[in-house]
């Protein structure tokens, strides 16, 4: 008999079937009349099935009345109707074969709640409380949206090296691949000697997916690149990751206000999807984390986003009264208190900010007519702040040589990227969004190590 996942032998229209569910132990209670109960849980769902188990089952002494919490069952049955508080229904056991057991002195998730913090030391194990399940079915559920949303806009799904020699953000923090033996560097005049390296050139994890989407976004219009991004930053907050996932978008022939239409509609429609399959799992997040995320997540769907250039937004500030823990000053980039501050307070919705100054990003942003912004994005969300980074590309040749000049990089180095501009260059636009930073926005976990499966931090990569 095919399993029956618990999410769907706890609906009513299954009372009165055979049925055989999988799962681990929750708890177990045992009855003077003979019987125990047993609840089940398999990662379906939130909730666990409840289960009656007879005491003339064969092996109810020897082993249903020592099962504890963790071990893995299968449990055979008619599905009846329940009269308990919460269910439909319930399954009535006519076999328990136990498949493994789990220690109750050793196994750390007994009945003792753990803080999350420490739940990090048992990332192989926190899957199986109800934080981490609800956390992995929300982030399913995201990782579904967001390829939905680009297939069914025709846009291609395209794979990006994440080992790369480019370096997007010029920041340099970039984690080094080498095959070289490290306790014997060889040097040449007195510098590493590469031509001895696996690739011949120092190599990176990337940072970022964008260069290369944009080569087959100026070959096939739009496409779409998601997956895993490495930033070598020491930073121990809340707020960063060694190793996350980028969604990165990049359209031939967009420019910025066409741009920042997507990137709204994109935010839309994953709060959308989130809230229409998720609500079990999106009510324990307002009931058990932060009780703002259900209407948090219906005002970004239900209301439009405000559209603010850079300048306006530093003389709000400006004028706010508040006192900030960082100056606001034109020219200098805004801070989390500053974005929070827009949305939270000043608007009360999301905003859109755009046409930065030229000297705080990068290289491939567009220069716009006054010569002293350009045509950058950043949308901020309440409770986070910037969500979504993105901009019109520099599709013109010698301003984009000339801003790889400014920020010290060498053009021979990125001859490829200024091809794409001696041979047919658009206009084209793109932008990219952090999946574990979205994730701590819907859910309302504080960390964004509880939104990763295996977070990968600063002294931490045990699994």
């Amino acid at each position: 008999m095919p399993r029956t996942p618990v999410s769907e032998a706890r609906k009513p229209e299954r009372i009165g079937q055979q049925t055989l569910i999988q799962g681990w132990v929750r708890t177990r209670r045992d009855s003077k009349a003979g019987f125990s109960f047993l609840e089940i849980n398999d990662g379906s769902c939130m909730a666990n099935l409840q289960v009656i188990v007879d005491g003339s089952l064969p092996n109810y002494e020897t082993e249903v009345k020592r099962l504890t919490a963790g071990c893995s069952v299968s449990v055979h049955g008619q599905i009846k109707p329940s009269s308990g508080k919460g269910q439909a229904t319930e399954l009535l056991a006519e076999t328990v074969q136990v498949h493994g057991w789990a220690d109750p002195e050793s196994y750390p998730l007994q009945k003792k709640r753990h803080s999350f913090e420490k739940l990090r030391e048992w990332a192989h194990l926190r899957p199986r409380t109800n934080t981490f399940g609800a956390v992995a079915r929300v982030r399913n559920c995201v990782c579904q949206s967001i390829h939905q949303f680009f297939q069914q806009r025709g846009f291609l799904y395209i794979h990006t090296p994440i080992i790369t020699a480019s370096d997007c953000e010029g920041a340099g923090e970039m984690f080094r691949v080498t095959t070289l033996d490290l306790e014997n560097v060889p040097r040449q005049q007195g510098t590493v000697d590469y031509s001895m390296d696996f690739f011949d050139r120092p190599s990176y994890l990337t940072v970022s997916g964008q260069l290369e989407a944009e080569i087959f976004a100026t070959a096939l219009g739009n496409v779409y690149t998601f997956g895993p991004t490495f930033r070598a930053e020491n930073s121990n907050t809340s707020r960063h990751l060694a190793e996350f996932w980028m969604i990165e978008p990049e359209m031939a022939f967009y420019e910025l206000t066409d741009n920042m239409d997507l990137a709204e509609q994109f935010l839309k429609q994953i709060c959308r999807d989130v809230l229409e399959r998720c609500g079990e799992d999106m009510q324990f997040f307002h009931d058990r984390i932060d009780n703002t995320v259900l209407a948090t997540l219906d005002s970004i769907v239900q209301h439009q986003f405000i559209r603010l250039p850079y300048t306006d937004a530093v003389e709000i500030l400006q004028r706010s009264g508040q006192t900030f823990e960082f100056p606001v000053a034109w020219g200098s980039d805004l801070q989390s208190e500053h974005e929070r501050y827009l949305t939270e307070q000043h608007f009360q919705r999301p905003v859109v900010l755009y046409d930065y100054p030229r000297v705080i990003k990068p290289f491939y942003m567009r220069v716009n007519d006054d010569g002293r912004t350009v045509r950058a994005m950043d949308v901020l969300v309440p409770k986070v702040g910037e969500i979504i980074g993105g901009s019109q590309r520099e599709e013109r040749l010698e301003m984009l040589e000339q801003r790889m000049v400014e920020q010290d990089l060498r053009p021979d180095d990125y001859w490829w990227y200024l091809d794409l501009r001696r041979f047919g260059t658009v206009p084209h636009a793109g932008f990219g969004l952090g999946l574990e930073r979205m994730l701590q926005f819907i859910t309302g976990m504080a960390n964004i190590r509880d939104v990763i499966p295996f977070p990968r931090t600063p002294g931490s990569a045990e699994f």
